[in-house]
């Protein structure tokens, strides 16, 4: 983006954060809790992917790995041995991020398509190996995942209890993911997606720098499976299939790439769509690819990428 648009877009995310928080906050009072908490799942899943393929230039067709993943060991965790669903958390985060480090290790040393294939590969081996490994039930899940109660105190098993502490998970990723965006190494992360031979010159180990971002986001990404697993209490194939890594990538490219906000408005739209036209005669699949396309034909940028391009120009106009 140009300093123009780089400005009004920053502004302009201060805006929507305010107004979302303010929203979010409210929300459980006129909207479904358990739709909403779906929505913050998938949001922050999406967030998570994007700080690779928006921020580092990554694009990795195997986070369902990460996703499905942490819900496995969450949902294992709280319901066989009886973990708190805090403890549950950190066990699926941890999870996730020694998935990530074992499938970054292996997949960085190639760019392109051919590291987005060797990702889709090794996702699928951690499929294959869900589907017969004892614990994760195969085909059946994880089932009747209890909630329990967060530090013995908050009984999660209350919707509206329930609602807040996977609001507040959520902010936090997206707080943490700003803060490495906009730290001295989401600069340099920046600086590998726009041109990686200069990143060399300037001495800089770009291959560990691009294993830390995905481990980064294979953490976040698993942050919210583990969270996703208390909220629908089980565990599936579903979370580790690739249509879930391709359910992610619509997400952020219809949000807008590159932005905080552009991943979070695609998870929402998305989501959205799949709850009220789950009921319908409409195919799901059908007419999420068919907005996908008005939006890659009209909206290159994603919606929120578009609409600050169009502030931006609208600003430089004015002066």
């Amino acid at each position: 983006m140009t300093g123009t648009q780089s400005t009004v877009g920053t502004r302009l995310e201060w805006l929507l954060i305010a107004v979302g928080i303010v929203a979010l906050v409210a929300a459980p009072f006129f909207f479904y809790p358990i739709f909403l908490m779906k929505l913050l799942c998938f949001a922050l899943f999406a967030c998570a992917f994007n700080l690779l393929l928006g921020y580092t230039g990554l694009l990795s067709f195997g986070h369902a790995a990460f996703f499905g993943g942490a819900a496995y060991f969450t949902a294992h965790a709280v319901k066989v041995w009886g973990w708190t669903p805090e403890a549950g958390v950190l066990l699926g985060v941890a999870g996730a991020a020694v998935l990530g480090l074992v499938m970054g290790f292996l997949a960085i040393r190639r760019q392109g398509i051919y590291f987005a294939m060797i990702t889709l590969a090794l996702a699928q081996m951690f499929f294959f190996f869900c589907l017969q490994a004892p614990f994760t039930h195969g085909e059946d899940g994880i089932q009747g995942v209890p909630r329990g109660d967060l530090f013995g105190l908050v009984d999660l098993r209350m919707p509206t209890n329930m609602y807040y502490f996977v609001l507040v998970v959520f902010l936090i990723g997206v707080f943490a993911i700003w803060r490495i965006v906009n730290s001295p190494f989401g600069m340099i992360l920046k600086s590998i997606r726009e041109n990686e031979n200069r990143a060399i010159s300037l001495g800089y180990s770009v291959q560990r720098y691009k294993l830390a971002a995905f481990v980064m986001s294979a953490v976040l990404a698993g942050l919210a499976g583990s969270v996703k697993a208390l909220v629908f209490q089980f565990a599936t194939l579903t979370d580790v299939g690739w249509q879930m890594s391709g359910e992610v990538i619509l997400m952020t490219l219809l949000g807008g790439i590159g932005t905080m906000v552009g991943p979070i408005v695609g998870a929402a739209l998305v989501v959205t769509l799949q709850n009220y036209l789950a009921t319908s005669e409409f195919p799901v699949t059908v007419v999420t690819g068919a907005i996908f396309m008005i939006c890659v034909l009209l909206f290159r940028r994603g919606i929120v990428g578009e609409v600050y391009a169009r502030l931006a120009n609208w600003n430089g106009d004015r002066h």
